[in-house]
């Protein structure tokens, strides 16, 4: 039989976006392959299911099992985050009449265009998908309740909440890739009993209660720091064009908070994750399988089992799915990151496409392109959720970040027209001596 609890620790809880949120609904429409889940409202939200099931993660089987429900149900109570308004407010009640400028935004989210890659490099053939993703920036908010005895269940309550304090904490899809990383805003904590004033809790979340918590962050992680430079020109494609040219750069607007009041920003630079992630991967199977000494001409097996998701260092640092040997998530996570820019920083070059075979321009052929030429710093975290003990694998690592902040890594598409160079420095922290 469980155990009754009258005692009830209570938090609300406001979470803001620092990178793009992909929350999809798992379902296609007519518009786009991977639609964000939406309230009644139309509006982005996340369910409580998955901010529980990350927070589970967390804990030891026999824990999650005590605090999460297996056999009983759970002691953990999580709401649905529900999206905020410019002022902070929520809108629980079926139908807005007038939505605001800032909510009317959320009707057109931005739309990220993939392509899966070979091994070679070039895309896969019938592999182009799109899926939406939710402003960086958007701020959500949602109630934690947890049932417990005062004295015996203070410490894993606050253990409860530092983990959304944690550098780990990620919602939503593509965790690994840059999207879902979270900030906690605000954290209001009381405390109720049942049969004494557990009724006087508000059940609108628009009515806020409680003294605001610190929360600690504790999560021994190794992160990786980069601070590059553009040397020219570089471009990561947004995979369409406009009115003027052929193909442009990816942009997205931002969600800015000033003095509590949210505004939306002009559309920014985005330099994603994923093709950080991509360029690395394939640079640290190269290291790797130079330091092994797996040449072409000593390997006896296929080279498919050398590069990769195959490859030993590509899956340790950055996952492997089902289909691979290596199975299992990777210990690295990326963030997507923007930079605001001019438009004198927009650059476009006309091509023509030649014939190989003749030399000569092919006619019809003209197209053109807008590139960056923005010259600004960027700054990029890689953060090691796990110690890495493989010395060959880490030495990998260092060498590929090495070839990146040297300019023998270019990043970005047209790289084989000198796009994408980039030079700096890397430096890490809370590492131990053998990272």
């Amino acid at each position: 039989m469980s155990k009754l609890y009258n005692y009830r620790f209570v938090a609300q809880i406001i979470l803001e976006a620092t990178t793009p949120l992909k929350t999809a609904s798992g379902k296609s429409d007519f518009f786009v392959d991977a639609p964000v889940l939406k309230d009644w409202n139309g509006l982005p939200m996340i369910l409580g299911t998955s901010i529980a099931g990350v927070l589970r993660k967390s804990f030891e089987e026999e824990t999650a099992n005590e605090i999460f429900g297996k056999e009983s149900g759970s002691r953990l109570l999580v709401s649905n985050a529900h999206l905020l308004d410019e002022n902070q407010k929520l809108h629980h009640t079926l139908g807005i009449k007038d939505k605001s400028q800032f909510l009317d935004k959320y009707n057109n989210l931005p739309i990220r265009e993939h392509t899966a890659i070979t091994h070679k490099g070039v895309a896969k053939e019938h592999s182009k998908f799109d899926e939406e993703v939710v402003f960086a920036g958007s701020r959500f908010k949602f109630e934690l309740e947890f049932l417990g005895d005062k004295e015996e269940d203070e410490a894993t309550w606050q253990k409860i909440l530092d983990l959304l304090n944690s550098p780990l904490f990620r919602l939503g899809g593509g965790s690994t890739k840059g999207f879902g990383e979270m900030q906690v805003i605000s954290c209001l904590e009381s405390s109720y009993i049942i049969g004494k004033d557990y009724q006087d809790k508000p059940s609108n979340l628009n009515i806020s209660v409680g003294e605001d918590r610190k929360l600690s962050n504790n999560e021994q992680v190794c992160i990786y720091k980069m601070t590059i430079k553009p040397d020219s020109f570089f471009s990561f494609g947004a995979g369409f064009g406009d009115d003027e040219v052929d193909d442009i750069a990816v942009t997205e607007e931002v969600v800015k908070w000033k003095d509590d009041k949210g505004e939306f920003s002009e559309k920014q630079i985005l330099l994603p994750a994923s093709s950080l992630k991509g360029a690395l991967s394939h640079r640290v199977a190269f290291h790797y399988n130079k330091l092994k000494g797996n040449f072409i001409e000593t390997i006896t097996e296929a080279i498919e089992e050398y590069i990769g998701e195959n490859n030993p260092a590509v899956a340790t640092i950055f996952g492997a799915s089902k289909s691979h040997k290596h199975e299992g998530k990777g210990k690295a996570l990326f963030s997507d990151m923007f930079q605001e820019f001019g438009e004198d920083e927009v650059k476009i070059f006309d091509h023509v496409k030649i014939d190989r075979f003749t030399g000569g321009a092919i006619d019809s052929a003209l197209y053109n392109e807008k590139v960056m030429a923005h010259k600004e710093n960027w700054n990029i975290e890689i953060i090691l959720a796990k110690e890495i003990d493989d010395e060959n694998i880490r030495e990998a690592f260092k060498l590929t970040l090495d070839d990146l902040c040297n300019g023998l890594l270019p990043l970005g598409g047209k790289v084989n027209r000198g796009h994408g160079i980039f030079e700096g420095s890397w430096t890490k922290e809370g590492c131990d001596d053998k990272e």
